[in-house]
Protein backbone atom coordinates (compact mmCIF):
# COMPACT_ATOMS: atom_id res chain seq x y z
CA UNK A 1 0.00 0.00 0.00
CA UNK A 2 0.97 3.34 -0.46
CA UNK A 3 0.42 4.42 3.29
CA UNK A 4 4.21 4.95 4.11
CA UNK A 5 5.40 5.81 0.88
CA UNK A 6 7.95 9.04 1.05
CA UNK A 7 7.33 11.76 -2.24
CA UNK A 8 9.16 14.44 -0.43
CA UNK A 9 11.62 14.45 -2.85
CA UNK A 10 9.44 14.61 -5.58
CA UNK A 11 9.68 18.37 -7.05
CA UNK A 12 6.79 18.76 -9.16
CA UNK A 13 4.76 17.91 -6.00
CA UNK A 14 6.24 21.53 -3.64
CA UNK A 15 3.47 23.63 -3.98
CA UNK A 16 1.18 20.83 -2.52
CA UNK A 17 0.36 20.21 1.06
CA UNK A 18 1.47 17.80 2.93
CA UNK A 19 -1.98 16.15 3.30
CA UNK A 20 -2.39 16.50 -0.34
CA UNK A 21 0.85 14.84 -0.50
CA UNK A 22 -0.22 11.85 1.47
CA UNK A 23 -3.48 11.58 -0.20
CA UNK A 24 -1.69 10.97 -3.55
CA UNK A 25 0.84 8.31 -1.59
CA UNK A 26 -2.19 6.55 -0.44
CA UNK A 27 -4.35 6.87 -3.52
CA UNK A 28 -1.88 4.98 -5.56
CA UNK A 29 -1.00 1.39 -5.42
CA UNK A 30 2.83 1.21 -4.54
CA UNK A 31 4.22 -1.42 -7.37
CA UNK A 32 7.88 -2.85 -7.72
CA UNK A 33 8.85 -3.34 -11.38
CA UNK A 34 11.20 -5.58 -12.60
CA UNK A 35 14.23 -4.38 -15.41
CA UNK A 36 13.09 -4.03 -18.80
CA UNK A 37 9.74 -4.93 -18.32
CA UNK A 38 6.76 -3.23 -20.60
CA UNK A 39 4.59 -1.24 -18.27
CA UNK A 40 2.81 0.20 -21.39
CA UNK A 41 2.65 0.29 -25.38
CA UNK A 42 2.65 2.71 -27.73
CA UNK A 43 -1.27 2.49 -29.28
CA UNK A 44 -3.12 1.08 -26.49
CA UNK A 45 -5.85 2.01 -24.20
CA UNK A 46 -4.52 4.85 -21.45
CA UNK A 47 -5.95 3.29 -18.43
CA UNK A 48 -2.93 3.77 -15.93
CA UNK A 49 -0.27 6.17 -15.00
CA UNK A 50 2.56 6.11 -12.84
CA UNK A 51 4.80 7.86 -10.34
CA UNK A 52 8.36 6.95 -10.38
CA UNK A 53 9.80 6.80 -6.99
CA UNK A 54 13.17 4.91 -7.89
CA UNK A 55 15.12 3.58 -11.51
CA UNK A 56 14.73 4.84 -14.99
CA UNK A 57 11.97 3.71 -17.85
CA UNK A 58 12.92 4.31 -21.51
CA UNK A 59 10.29 5.75 -23.55
CA UNK A 60 10.04 4.97 -26.95
CA UNK A 61 8.35 5.63 -30.20
CA UNK A 62 8.44 3.31 -32.88
CA UNK A 63 11.32 1.24 -31.29
CA UNK A 64 13.27 4.21 -31.00
CA UNK A 65 14.45 5.89 -27.45
CA UNK A 66 13.23 9.06 -27.31
CA UNK A 67 13.33 9.85 -23.56
CA UNK A 68 14.78 8.69 -20.15
CA UNK A 69 12.64 8.97 -16.99
CA UNK A 70 13.83 8.50 -13.12
CA UNK A 71 12.46 9.66 -10.01
CA UNK A 72 10.07 11.89 -9.24
CA UNK A 73 8.57 11.85 -13.37
CA UNK A 74 5.42 11.02 -13.41
CA UNK A 75 4.38 8.86 -17.23
CA UNK A 76 1.09 7.23 -18.58
CA UNK A 77 -0.66 10.50 -17.68
CA UNK A 78 -0.79 12.15 -21.59
CA UNK A 79 -3.13 9.32 -22.81
CA UNK A 80 -5.36 9.85 -19.54
CA UNK A 81 -5.30 13.80 -19.45
CA UNK A 82 -5.85 14.16 -23.35
CA UNK A 83 -8.11 10.74 -23.71
CA UNK A 84 -6.05 9.59 -26.27
CA UNK A 85 -4.36 6.12 -26.90
CA UNK A 86 -0.58 5.95 -26.11
CA UNK A 87 1.80 7.59 -27.81
CA UNK A 88 4.92 5.79 -26.25
CA UNK A 89 6.16 2.87 -24.92
CA UNK A 90 7.14 2.17 -21.72
CA UNK A 91 10.08 0.05 -20.58
CA UNK A 92 11.64 -0.13 -17.23
CA UNK A 93 15.18 -0.14 -17.87
CA UNK A 94 16.34 -0.81 -14.16
CA UNK A 95 14.32 -1.83 -11.00
CA UNK A 96 11.56 0.21 -10.05
CA UNK A 97 9.44 1.46 -7.28
CA UNK A 98 6.68 3.17 -8.66
CA UNK A 99 3.07 3.98 -7.26
CA UNK A 100 0.18 2.60 -9.84
CA UNK A 101 -2.64 5.28 -11.02
CA UNK A 102 -5.87 3.77 -12.51
CA UNK A 103 -7.60 6.08 -14.75
CA UNK A 104 -10.64 6.64 -11.54
CA UNK A 105 -7.42 7.14 -9.41
CA UNK A 106 -6.02 9.88 -11.54
CA UNK A 107 -9.64 11.92 -12.36
CA UNK A 108 -10.67 11.55 -8.43
CA UNK A 109 -7.13 13.27 -7.99
CA UNK A 110 -7.20 15.77 -10.55
CA UNK A 111 -10.54 16.77 -9.16
CA UNK A 112 -9.92 16.89 -5.25
CA UNK A 113 -6.23 18.31 -5.21
CA UNK A 114 -6.28 21.61 -8.26
CA UNK A 115 -2.17 21.41 -8.14
CA UNK A 116 -2.11 17.66 -9.09
CA UNK A 117 -4.01 18.27 -12.25
CA UNK A 118 -1.75 21.32 -12.41
CA UNK A 119 1.68 18.55 -12.39
CA UNK A 120 -0.35 16.60 -14.52
CA UNK A 121 -1.16 19.52 -17.01
CA UNK A 122 2.13 20.64 -17.06
CA UNK A 123 3.88 17.22 -17.81
CA UNK A 124 1.93 16.45 -20.71
CA UNK A 125 2.23 20.05 -22.17
CA UNK A 126 5.97 19.92 -22.01
CA UNK A 127 5.99 16.48 -23.77
CA UNK A 128 3.55 16.94 -26.16
CA UNK A 129 5.66 19.67 -27.64
CA UNK A 130 7.97 17.39 -29.02
CA UNK A 131 5.36 14.62 -30.20
CA UNK A 132 1.40 14.70 -31.12
CA UNK A 133 -0.26 16.91 -28.67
Amino acid sequence: MGDDVNLDHIDRFSDLSDSEVQKIAKTGTYVTVPENWALMGEGTSADKAYLLISGEVSVRRDGQEVATLGPGEIFGEMGIVNHKLRTATVISKTRLECLHFTRDQIEKLENEIPAFRKALTDTSTSRSGSGEG
